[in-house]
């Protein structure tokens, strides 16, 4: 079935008490989440802990299909975080794929209770989409985040493929490293766990090494090889003994891998491994405290560099997110804190190096030394487990042991200063601190300032209320805390916090990430939470902050149509500023008996559609691919302008065979009516001086007539777009450019075709209509072309031109075939509901623009390597990121045409906003080209439906006179 967006599922590995209670988590984005954690009887190592969360999802969607059909039936994610956590405690109990992450200063789009696994999902769905159909698994980190300046390169096809980074051999050292075969080819050679220096520099002589990201995919087959060493009994479709063997997917599956396989294995030496290395890949690692910190810190400031992996250098950093957090700070006193889902007053003191989370409402006078961390945690319906801890404790060690640390100090000690015996306290001196009995559970009103500090002090007040409390008090160990968390109660404290976080946000918006965040869900949030619809800035005139106000009014019910129509005004008149540059002064260019005629190609866009569209293209720059072409021979949109002898100006319209007559400013002044007849024109005309605001000497007419004196007689338009309405190949966008590009030359305005289309971008805004700036770049300019800008409210379009052999009389019209589907969609809804999620940051959207501009980079990579099935690949990716952006761009018709010819396509894609109008086809050799029209001449979808030849245009836009 030819489809363009596959089903990714994602699954959890996380301690049990997380995976019991996910559902109730606060969870962001649309994602399919499936959460489990591993058997309950002994451990079965990432090998077989990959296994039984396989088959723990096969059997949790109750589906009649066998296990290898199911895992077939969608493509699949794993994350695995479900260890102990030892130098992690904060996020021990729910697992390090669900530490909250802050929002970034540098992007848009995040969300306030967005987690490490929602990140990791928008990777690694890119890096899914990378792949060829062969790969169905894809494994990960749950601890790790990875980010990329470039495209992922389009994977090879193997059973196995793993994704390395290029470092230095001493920190490669601490990983796991990949040789790769010395023939240049990517296959892998052998796999090495934490290699010595030396031995890395021996086998650079010879091998190219990777450091081992975690990130794995693996085929069917390799699933199933898999599985059978995990004990999995094919026949009866389950482990005989109830779970997986003991087996270690890095040190014993991968080991067993490539040409020269440290721990050979036969079951496994059929199985093909590729190694890919991700170049501009930054690897972000959060396994312990301090690498919580720096990675976010690092993010925080984020900039392109080479490929890296974080050293364990110690960063300056504050990290505040859904907090209430007051106390004064200096960044190079008071560096490394964390601090979440907290209220902290600025009675508190506070020193470096504090991971402060679930912090309750208090006024305590309290001051931590370094290195002291708090964590309150939610157990039962109203107790609260307070856990003091040190920065870099191991939480590793028996308990009596001078080596084993508690806060940074010798364990024995923290008991000899409170005069307490372990024993006393039922702990048996070889108990490991991990599984020992230290963190008391109390009541709310057991909670005071002088127990909080008294468990951390390094030399507590001696006070025997709070021993005897501490010694009489329920106290459980590190472990039991996993086991005894309410993360629901946790969930419902971080959700509160958040919300008063938000409105701390909104009220700091002109200096804060607030018009940063996923606005949709923002809005969200403040509607269910009650609060009033906050007051405007007089001089505030943000899209995005009027588009945030129009979400919370639909929330409620409310009308939203106002506000939405100022954020759309406010973009508007932001493009408009920018985008006009100056009026302008009309001279007649031609003599009586002259007639200007312009004419253009029609542009199809390859790759990257809906960059180059405001407000995205503002913020971040757009990157198109995209090509001029003639239809049928002939370049399908016409103008012909000419000077007549009554002061009127004339727009007549040959295809739909209607014209208006205009004589005064207030018919001209109608473009922006909804629903209004030549509008196009109307508003060209106004561009082009003949309404007074657009004019240079404007206040000097009296009226339109006046205006045609001067200029030597009125003005007759006449339009031709010999193309069907609907049709997506950016016909109105590139009518405009054609008609401006004619008044050009009829009233001597000087403009260049940069110009041009910038003078379109304003045409457009007038109309409402909104819209990116490639249609009328696409066809203006001639052959095939990438076309990017940088962020800012000036889109100056730079412009690189590719070789147009895809196109020439061989594979033009016999592997690349346009076809009019006969079926029509109007783009203007599409893109204003498109551009609402712009607005918003909707990060539903946002990844998926993003891997669209990155996708024009290897349409236009492939386009320069004349490579015909890169070109299909990248077409075929096109097509899934459209429809992921709008559900609607494959309806069922189209896809009925593509399903009757997928086994001869490459590639295949409707233009511009999808819905209908012409489908692109890149077929897979010159045979299926010809069966593809045979099968779609032979018997059409329906009586409008046709084949048209295609030729590149030469010239792009052209206006001669007669």
């Amino acid at each position: 079935m030819y489809t363009s967006i596959e089903t990714i599922r994602y699954l959890l590995s996380l301690p049990p008490t997380a995976a019991r209670d996910f559902a109730s988590l606060s969870i962001s984005g649309p994602i399919n989440w499936y959460a489990s954690c591993d058997p309950p009887c002994g451990r079965v190592g990432s090998g077989g802990g990959t296994a039984h969360l396989l088959v723990e999802a096969w059997n949790a969607e109750k589906t009649n299909l066998s296990f290898m059909e199911w895992l077939n039936s969608a493509r699949t994610g794993i994350i695995h975080g479900g260890g102990l956590s030892r130098r992690l405690p904060a996020y021990a109990a729910s697992g390090k794929p669900l530490i909250p992450i802050p929002a970034m200063r540098w992007d848009y789009g995040q969300r306030m209770d967005q987690r490490l696994c929602d990140l990791q999902a928008d990777f690694y769905r890119t890096v899914l989409s990378a792949a060829t159909p062969t790969s169905r698994v894809l494994i990960g980190s749950g601890d790790v985040l990875m980010r990329f300046a470039e495209e992922i390169p389009v994977l090879p096809e193997a059973d196995v493929i793993v994704l390395g980074l290029k470092v230095s051999a001493e920190l490669a050292q601490h990983f796991g490293v990949f040789t790769l075969s010395s023939d240049g080819m990517g296959r892998l050679h052998s796999m090495l766990q934490k290699p010595e220096v030396d031995h890395l520099n021996e086998i650079a002589l010879e091998h190219t090494y990777l450091v081992d990201t975690g990130l794995w995919l693996l085929s069917a087959r390799a699933v199933n090889s898999l599985m059978l060493r995990c004990g999995w009994d094919e026949v009866k479709s389950s482990f005989p003994a109830g779970q997986p063997e003991h087996y270690e997917l890095y040190s014993q599956f991968g080991a067993a891998l490539g040409e020269a396989p440290t721990l050979p294995d036969p079951a496994l030496t059929g199985l093909s491994c590729s190694v890919v290395e991700l170049k501009g890949a930054e690897f972000y690692h959060l396994g312990t405290n301090r690498q919580m910190i720096e990675s976010i810190c690092a993010l925080q400031n984020c900039r392109d560099e080479n490929a890296r992996i974080l050293s364990r250098r110690s960063h300056p950093s504050q990290i505040t997110q859904n907090s209430l957090f007051d106390p004064p700070v200096r960044r190079e006193t008071n560096h490394s804190l964390w601090v979440e889902n907290s209220r902290v007053p600025a009675s508190w003191r506070i020193a470096c190096e504090h991971v402060l989370t679930g912090v309750p409402e208090n006024n305590w006078d309290i001051k931590l030394e370094r290195g002291v961390c708090l964590d309150f945690v939610p157990v039962g319906s109203e107790e609260t487990c307070v856990r003091a801890y040190g920065y870099d404790d191991l939480f590793r060690g028996a308990i009596a042991e001078h080596d084993t640390l508690w806060l940074g100090r010798p364990a024995p000690g923290w008991f000899a200063c409170r005069g307490i015996v372990p024993a006393d306290a039922g702990i048996l001196p070889d108990t490991d601190i991990h599984d020992a009995a230290i963190f008391p559970i109390l009541k709310k009103n057991q909670l005071t300032e002088a127990l909080i500090a008294w468990l951390f002090a390094e030399y507590p007040e001696q006070d025997d209320n709070i021993r005897q409390l501490w010694l009489q008090a329920e106290r459980i160990s590190a472990r039991e805390i996993g086991e005894r968390i309410n993360l629901v109660r946790l969930s419902q404290q971080q959700e509160e916090n958040r919300l008063i976080s938000l409105q701390t946000l909104h009220s700091n918006r002109a200096s804060s990430v607030f018009h940063h965040l996923d606005l949709r869900h923002a809005a969200k949030v403040w509607a269910t939470g009650d609060l009033p619809l906050p007051a405007v800035f007089e001089q505030e005139s943000s899209w995005h902050e009027r588009m945030w106000r129009a979400n919370i009014l639909r929330e409620r019910g409310m009308d939203s149509k106002e506000e939405e129509r100022l954020a759309f005004t406010a973009l508007r008149e932001a493009i408009l500023n920018a985008e006009y540059n100056e009026p302008v002064t009309p001279i007649c260019g031609v003599l009586d008996d002259q007639i200007v005629w312009a004419r253009s190609p029609i542009r199809v866009d390859l790759a990257g559609g809906w960059t180059d569209t405001p407000p995205y293209c503002l913020q971040y720059g757009g990157r198109v691919a995209n090509v001029a072409l003639n239809l049928n021979g002939q370049p399908p949109i016409q103008v012909f302008a000419r000077r007549s002898n009554r002061l009127e100006i004339v727009v007549r319209s040959i295809d739909m065979g209607a014209a208006e007559r205009i004589e005064t400013w207030e018919q001209l002044d109608t473009y922006s009516i909804p629903g209004g007849e030549f509008a196009l024109g109307k508003a060209a005309m106004a561009l082009a001086g003949y309404l007074p605001r657009f004019h240079a000497q404007g206040n000097r007419f009296q009226s339109l007539k006046e205006m045609l004196q001067c200029f030597g007689g009125g003005i007759e338009i006449s339009m031709l777009a010999a193309i069907p309405a609907g049709s997506g190949l950016g016909t109105s966008s590139i009518l405009s450019a054609t008609l401006l590009g004619a008044l050009n030359e009829l009233c001597s305005l000087n403009w260049d075709l940069q110009g041009i289309s910038h003078r379109t971008i304003v045409l457009e805004q007038m109309l409402t209509t909104g819209g990116g700036w490639q249609d009328q770049m696409g066809g203006i300019l001639r052959g095939v072309k990438m076309l990017s800008t940088r962020p800012g409210p000036g889109q100056e379009i730079t412009t690189r031109w590719l070789p147009d052999h895809l196109f020439s009389a061989e594979q033009a019209n016999r592997q690349i075939l346009l076809y009019y589907t006969g079926l029509t969609r109007m783009a203007k809804n599409i893109l204003q509901e498109i551009v609402r999620g712009m607005f918003l940051n909707d990060s539903e959207r946002l990844p998926v623009l993003r891997e669209i501009g990155l996708n024009a980079d290897v349409m236009a990579d492939a386009i320069a390597r004349n490579d015909l099935t890169a070109f299909g690949e990248s077409i075929r990716r096109s097509w899934i990121l459209n429809q992921r952006l709008d559900s609607g761009t494959n309806p069922p018709p189209v896809q009925a045409i593509l399903e009757r010819v997928q086994d001869h396509l490459l590639g295949a894609k409707l233009g511009g906003a999808g819905g209908g109008g012409y489908l692109l086809m890149v077929a897979k050799d010159e045979d299926s080209g010809r069966k593809i029209r045979k099968i779609l001449t032979g018997d059409p979808p329906n009586d409008r439906a046709r084949f048209v030849d295609i030729s590149i245009s030469s010239t792009g836009l052209e206006v001669t006179k007669s």
